[in-house]
């Protein structure tokens, strides 16, 4: 009787072993705070399929804790990372396409990002990645403006002169076209970048902007308005061999996570804008408004050198660059 009993106890042991076993759990990495909504986009899918109860675990390495933001891209497509919340633009180097994604101008505000994501133009960016073994979970796009650590800065002669940051090569293009000196580094490098002098402006998202405390280091602040010039695509990506790899529960457990935080992060961006001048204000930073002449000014000599820059440069760029502005 006690052989029995003891060989069923080792049986249920076994049995518990395979279970924990067989649970899969995925590295997910990012580069911000958990404050950021980056980070909360990341959370809700990781919540959603821990409550779906398939033996999957979503593990969140933020704050550029497991690699650097800029060298996420490259791990992800070789499998050696299975999430990741990230700039698309980041990874540049690897497909030239994907600067379109921090174009000057070319998108209009939220709501146009949100078809762009749902649009042929993306669907070729998908094609694009799915040769890297990459795949979107969720979709998002943030805006965002400038900062000056001495001045405001709305047109293009304001940053003359300044050794500024540009998140993306595009945005590089068109300051360097208007006489600034690029100096290219991470959102979250700005912060140590103005304070020691080396950066006197700077443009990345609203949201960095704040998650970053920005506001400690400038003078004047010009956030997204009813002009944005600055938006960029930050998605939550996939290495799609990894996901295939999952069972169909656990694959309709990511996939309604990201349906939810996909939403979640649309309305989200919506507020960043407004919450970021608040908190610039409260910090005692004066607030800048571009004006809509201003903004045509940005977008002209976008023209004269990003767009005619990333046609010449990548071999369907302007097949690219076409799809997107054909989307209203």
């Amino acid at each position: 009787m006690k052989t029995l009993l003891k060989t069923a106890v080792a049986v249920c042991a076994l049995a518990a072993a395979g279970t924990v076993a067989n649970a899969t759990e995925l590295r997910l990495s990012h580069q911000w705070s958990n404050k950021d909504v980056r980070h909360q986009v990341a959370q809700i899918v990781a919540d959603e399929v821990a409550a779906a109860d398939v033996d999957l675990e979503i593990k969140i390495f933020g704050s550029k804790s497991l690699f650097k933001p800029r060298e996420q891209y490259k791990p992800l497509s070789r499998g050696q990372l299975d999430m990741t919340v990230l700039p698309l633009s980041y990874a540049g180097g690897q497909q030239p396409a994907y600067n379109l994604t921090l174009m000057p101008g070319l998108v209009k505000n939220h709501d146009h990002a949100a078809r762009l994501s749902n649009s042929p133009f993306m669907e070729k960016l998908e094609e694009k990645m799915a040769a890297d073994d990459v795949m979107v979970l969720v979709h998002g796009y943030l805006a965002g403006g400038f900062a000056g650590k001495d001045k405001c800065i709305t047109s293009p002669s304001d940053v003359d002169g300044l050794q500024t940051r540009a998140a993306g090569k595009s945005f590089e293009q068109m300051l360097a076209g208007a006489g600034a000196s690029i100096a290219s580094m991470a959102s979250s490098e700005i912060y140590n970048a103005m304070q020691t002098g080396v950066l006197q402006a700077a443009n990345t998202s609203s949201s960095s902007f704040v998650s970053y405390r920005i506001y400690e280091q400038v003078a004047c602040y010009t956030p997204a308005g009813d002009v944005a010039l600055w938006f960029m695509y930050q998605p939550l990506l996939m290495n799609k061999s990894t996901f295939d790899g999952l069972t169909e529960e656990q694959q309709a457990a990511l996939l309604k996570g990201a349906e939810k935080a996909e939403a979640f992060y649309l309305e989200e961006a919506k507020k960043q804008d407004a919450e970021s001048e608040q908190v610039f204000r409260d910090a005692g930073v004066e607030i800048a408004t571009m004006s809509a002449e201003e903004f045509e000014e940005w977008r002209t000599l976008a023209k004269e050198t990003s767009y005619k820059a990333f046609v010449e440069e990548v071999a369907d760029g302007q097949e690219l660059l076409d799809l997107a502005l054909s989307v209203e």
